[in-house]
């Protein structure tokens, strides 16, 4: 048998539309979720739930210690930005927000988050992108400020 590295990494990722606009459609955010899906499984990480509402998704990868996850992001939302434009999905630029939010997690609680990720739509009925997020820096004692966070549209 020989020596491997072996490793248990799960992530929460959370980022947003440019200017947290209304944006992402139900008519085509399946399409969107598998693409991205894909870009992710490409790049040899293991995705486990995805899904959002109109101005923001989250999704949660096993991650392998030799992915670098800020390489990663920026390269799901780059190919999905060229993506959701080269679709003309909408009549105007696509973008997303600059920077997300990432979370750890144990393996213990993956069936919480996975259901957590897959309930998004319902969540967001009770509660903004804004609070959501910024329960989550709180719940996970990331140090912000406000004046950092996205642009939000109130």
């Amino acid at each position: 048998m020989s020596v491997g590295t072996f490793s248990q990494i799960y992530i929460q990722v959370v980022f947003a539309v440019k200017g947290r606009n209304s944006l992402i459609l139900p008519a085509w955010e399946d399409e969107l979720y598998k693409y991205i899906t894909g870009t992710v499984q490409n790049k040899n990480q293991k995705m486990l739930a995805i899904n959002g509402v109109h101005d923001h998704i989250h999704f949660l990868i096993g991650m392998k210690p030799s992915c670098c996850l800020s390489d990663l992001v920026r390269e799901v939302k780059k190919s999905s930005n060229k993506f959701i434009n080269e679709k003309k999905f909408m009549n105007y630029k696509f973008e997303w927000q600059v920077g997300f939010g990432a979370f750890s997690y144990s393996h213990s609680v993956l069936d919480n988050v996975i259901g957590y990720i897959q309930n998004q739509k319902e969540h967001h009925k009770k509660q903004s992108f804004k609070e959501e997020y910024t329960l989550f820096l709180k719940k996970f004692n990331v140090e912000f400020k406000e004046d950092y966070l996205f642009e939000w549209i109130e």
